[in-house]
């Protein structure tokens, strides 16, 4: 099986709109959380999320062709951008057909179709809609945009998984490059739901915290008082590439993927299962499947969306794989500072580990005021600031609707 290693990353995320930033906001655990502005939310439950700032596409792509992708796909282009330059490939001098695009995204262009239903169907019902409404809402349409942009010829596709689907891109993209099937893979996630449909249909179904008199606090992973998670948007891309490819064309290697799996609870839509069987199971084959034993993890970025039951299911299983040497770990939600970014959570929260690995520090979960009684105490569940660490070892898990379990463990090279 060939090595794999991630040669480049690029992000934009409510914390910051570039890996410096994104860096940044994470060490000095910024709340991405405000009042939405996308939309008139005062009518809604929720009256917050954790929107990109300051985003305005005609700076970073061509207006025509902005205006002809969602905004989904938007966050990709850039995020990919950045990730290119930052692995510092030569587009000219590499095999195009070896290099391929996995991209993530749960829902895709949902504001587009939301958008078109209000203009198109909900006005005088005249049928008239919009060539682009398709090619753009679809959830695979950012992959074919990147490959498009770039030339990339060779494998290309969307995966689709709820909240655990770039983590599910990452796997796949780890996957064929190890059988040998590609050089190169551009991998990672997007999503665009702070929209009013993403909005209703989450607080309707209680998944979002409500906490509008304190929206910057709001999202509270492993806090007693936690009352949902905090919807959020952006993208994560990062370059996976062939270890002995990457070393012949002298790349700066930030870390080599060792390992990763996928499970499903077999449950519930939604509710975690209550034994942790599925996750217990994908944490279990991620580190099999790595060769590595639970005490070569210093560091595990958890799903953690600040969740009543959703929290203390997945610490409570972090505690049947690793045993006693749990109260060593960090452990830590990036979600605390970034919100949910569903579809792409799995690629940002990879992008934060990697960025502690880098820099030294465990990203810390924000927002923690009282301690549930329902957790181990003895767990380092790393609250409201950064600490500083070497870390050799991550393991970052991400679980979505219908009970899918991902985890992808990253390591220092």
């Amino acid at each position: 099986m060939k090595r794999v290693v991630v040669t480049g990353i690029g992000a934009i995320t409510p914390i910051g709109n570039n890996i410096e930033a994104y860096n940044a906001g994470l060490q000095q655990g910024v709340s991405g959380a405000n009042i939405i502005t996308q939309f008139d939310a005062s009518l809604f439950k929720t009256h917050f999320a954790c929107e990109v700032k300051g985003f305005v596409p005609d700076e970073h792509l061509d207006r025509k062709e902005a205006r002809r992708i969602d905004r989904f796909t938007q966050f990709a282009m850039v995020a990919v951008a950045e990730a290119l330059k930052h692995s510092g490939l030569n587009l000219d001098a590499i095999n195009k057909d070896r290099v391929g695009v996995i991209w993530a995204s749960g829902i895709g262009g949902l504001q587009t179709l939301e958008k078109e239903v209000e203009d198109h169907v909900l006005g005088n019902g005249t049928p008239k809609h919009n060539p682009f409404l398709i090619p753009k809402m679809i959830s695979d349409i950012a992959a074919g945009q990147i490959s498009i942009q770039y030339g990339f010829r060779g494998i290309n596709y969307a995966t689709v998984s709820a909240c655990a689907s770039s983590s599910h891109a990452l796997m796949n993209a780890f996957d064929y490059i190890r059988m040998g099937r590609a050089d190169i893979i551009v991998s990672g996630g997007s999503e665009a739901t702070v929209t009013k449909t993403a909005v209703g249909g989450f607080n309707s179904m209680k998944a979002l915290s409500e906490r509008n008199d304190d929206f910057g606090t709001a999202s509270r992973p492993y806090d007693k008082d936690r009352d949902g998670f905090v919807l959020g948007e952006g993208g994560g891309a990062l370059i996976l590439e062939e270890y002995e490819h990457a070393k012949r064309r002298g790349a700066n290697i930030l870390c080599e993927v060792m390992g990763a799996a996928a499970t499903a609870d077999a449950y519930h839509i939604t509710a975690p299962h209550p034994e942790g069987f599925g996750v217990i199971n994908v944490m279990n084959l991620a580190l099999q499947d790595a060769g590595m034993k639970p005490e070569d993890i210093q560091y595990v970025n958890t799903h953690g969306t600040s969740t009543p039951l959703g929290d203390i299911a997945e610490l409570k299983a972090i505690e049947k794989v690793f045993g006693d040497y749990a109260p060593k770990l960090n452990i830590s939600s990036t979600k605390s500072m970034t919100g949910h970014l569903l579809g792409a959570a799995g690629a940002i929260e990879a992008i934060a580990s990697i960025l502690g690995m880098q820099h030294g520090y465990v990203p810390p979960t924000i927002n923690h005021f009282t301690d549930d009684p329902d957790i181990n105490p003895n767990l380092n569940l790393t609250f409201n600031e950064a600490q500083q660490r070497r870390i050799d070892a991550v393991m970052s898990n991400t679980f979505g609707f219908g009970g899918h379990n991902a985890t992808v463990i990253l390591k220092k090279i």
